[in-house]
């Protein structure tokens, strides 16, 4: 008997990660748990139950056996990790490995790690707990990526790169080998980073640059209105 899980949050993001358990199949998914959208409404068919809170109720009256934050935003997945925690401090989470990604030897991955299609993890890499690895994106041998960071859809980053908790390296870009990028800090779309990146630092451009200081939990680029000046992006 497969063990049961809720997937937490019912956007896109969690759409992919319900095709990934479903591939899978290791675990049943009983439901979803969001605090925003109604109880009883379906994601890819799968209902809503409720908030977080009903989380300790769930594993006393269903068995359920743990979950996958399925929230995008590195800085928000983090906040409800501890809102969580203080509801239920021995909660376990489940990471969400999609059949076709490509893990290497001495690979080492904490929980509540999603890896989508397409991803290659070489040679001893070290993914740390509530990272998502979007799909088609590499790391090379010997990264290691901190607690709550992601990798956009089609990155590439070179062997031996650190990228810092909270840090965001966003769709298309790429990062040669031997950078280390800090926390709480957003690589922009298609940029190319061939230097060092500060913590709360948005970097883009070829080559990349550090264009701006970020506040912690401030929301990634969209929305915001770009200058380009000489081929660089300014906000």
């Amino acid at each position: 008997m497969k063990r049961k899980i809720v997937i937490i949050g019912a956007s896109g993001h969690a759409k992919v990660i319900i095709d990934i358990v479903e591939k899978e199949g290791e675990y049943d998914i009983l439901g979803l748990i969001d605090s925003y959208k109604e109880k009883g409404k379906k994601t890819f068919g799968y209902a809503i139950l409720g908030t977080e809170k009903l989380i300790p109720q769930l594993i006393e009256k269903e068995d359920l056996y743990g979950g996958i934050l399925a929230i995008g935003d590195n800085y928000i997945r983090k906040e409800l990790f501890y809102k969580i925690k203080k509801i239920k401090p021995d909660f376990k989470y489940v990471n969400a490995i999609h059949p076709h990604a490509v893990i290497g030897a001495k690979v080492r991955i904490g929980n509540g790690v999603v890896i989508m299609p397409g991803v290659i993890v070489n040679t001893q890499s070290k993914i740390d707990d509530f990272c998502i690895l979007n799909t088609k994106s590499t790391l090379d041998h010997e990264c290691k990526m901190k607690k709550f960071s992601s990798l956009g859809p089609g990155t590439n980053v070179g062997g031996n790169v650190k990228i810092g908790e909270c840090t965001a390296i966003s769709l298309g870009a790429k990062v040669i080998e031997n950078i280390d990028i800090g926390k709480h800090s957003v690589v922009g779309a298609g940029s190319l980073v061939i230097r060092n990146v500060g913590d709360f630092k948005i970097a883009f451009g070829i080559p990349a640059r550090e264009v701006r200081t970020r506040e912690i939990g401030e929301s990634y680029l969209s929305g915001n209105k770009l200058k380009k000046k000489n081929n660089i992006f300014l906000l």
